[in-house]
């Protein structure tokens, strides 16, 4: 019997979540409290009531004694803000062969989508650390479907077993993949964008500077979401946003340590981005920042330093809004509003490149 509590949990749990955020707003905003204003911004009340009733269940970050437990949190809260899986979509799991191992993957596909087009390699965010193909499932069919675009969703291997640049190496690999069978992935290899969130916004922004540098077919766009650009520095909106709003300091320490525990190595611009020689020539990049999130100075820092070296740029935040907005579509109206503005420009980015 406990293991089947155990199990029903999240269910519940989600459940809950849900009738909560159905009631009539003034109840909503009863429950959420006074709005927060800071730094000229106000949180959206879906931020604000997700946030309290996180609060009320005692969670408090992202990290975890060990990295076991944070996957596991993660789990568990992607079961609780899961909903039935968005309709219109054709998934089918890949394995992506690289010198270090087989990377699970999945290739979702809008269903009325027969001809050749561009691709999405996306990484999914977590601090390298957490995340998997699970966490960012609802998010991908979301893209796929509203894009009208195929995406490759991959799976890289995660600290602290595999530190830096162990990911990176993958993300690397997953993006060699996608350009040498693009015709098998229903693409061209000069139609082949990356994207991610956090640090898979990190990791595909990295792809894009290798691939650049190196003189190699260079992805036609790169999709930012709130990216970790810097491990170096300290920026206002850590100082701001690091306590309350989703992702803590104390989280965004952790996974650094998990990740690259070599502290003077984090100046690589292979993690660090913001901090490369020369941006020059870099893909096309849409860069969005959440207005309640510790990683939001670093991620408008790129977007300005990509747009100073002559990239093209749409940079674009979301001030009411706090980290991870995007795997939380199910639960708030406000998260899904976002995400349909970000794949409509994802789609005129691809028009303007005529991929």
């Amino acid at each position: 019997m406990p293991n089947v509590i155990e199990a029903l949990q999240p269910t519940l749990e989600g459940a809950a979540m849900r009738a909560v955020f159905a009631l009539p707003q003034p109840i909503r905003r009863l429950i959420a409290g006074a709005p927060i204003r800071i730094d000229g911004q106000e949180l959206a009340l879906d931020a604000q009531l997700l946030l309290k009733l996180q609060r009320l269940t005692g969670q408090t970050g992202l990290a975890a004694s060990t990295a076991e437990k944070a996957r596991a949190g993660m789990a568990h809260a992607t079961k609780i803000t899961s909903a039935a899986p968005l309709g219109g979509v054709v998934v089918a799991e890949r394995t992506i062969p690289t010198d270090n191992g087989d990377l699970p993957a999945r290739l979702y596909r809008p269903q009325d989508l027969t001809e050749t087009g561009p691709l999405l390699v996306y990484y999914h965010g977590g601090g390298w650390v957490i995340g998997d193909l699970d966490s960012h499932d609802d998010l991908c069919r979301f893209l796929a479907r509203h894009t009208g675009i195929r995406v490759l969703s991959v799976d890289y291997r995660l600290a602290p077993e595999y530190p830096f640049p162990a990911a990176l190496d993958d993300a690397l690999a997953a993006y060699h993949y996608a350009v040498n069978n693009a015709a098998d992935l229903g693409s061209s290899s000069d139609a082949i964008a990356v994207g991610g969130d956090s640090a898979g916004g990190n990791l595909a922004a990295a792809v894009s500077l290798q691939t650049t540098r190196s003189g190699e077919q260079k992805p036609v766009l790169q999709v930012l979401l709130y990216p970790a650009v810097d491990a170096t520095r300290r920026r206002r909106s850590r100082e701001l946003f690091g306590n309350g709003f989703l992702l803590t300091d104390h989280d965004m320490t952790w996974f650094m340590d998990q990740y690259s525990p070599v502290e003077s190595e984090r100046g690589d611009p292979r993690l660090s981005v913001l901090l490369a020689d020369d941006l020059t020539e870099l893909p096309t990049a849409y860069v969005v920042t959440s207005g309640f999130d510790p990683l939001r100075d670093e991620g408008e820092a790129y977007a300005k330093a990509l747009s100073d070296a002559g990239v093209p740029v749409v940079a674009r935040r979301f001030p009411d809004l706090i980290h991870g907005f995007a795997n939380i579509r199910p639960v708030g109206q406000r998260f899904e509003e976002a995400l349909f503005e970000i794949v409509g420009t994802v789609r005129a980015a691809l028009d303007l490149h005529k991929v």
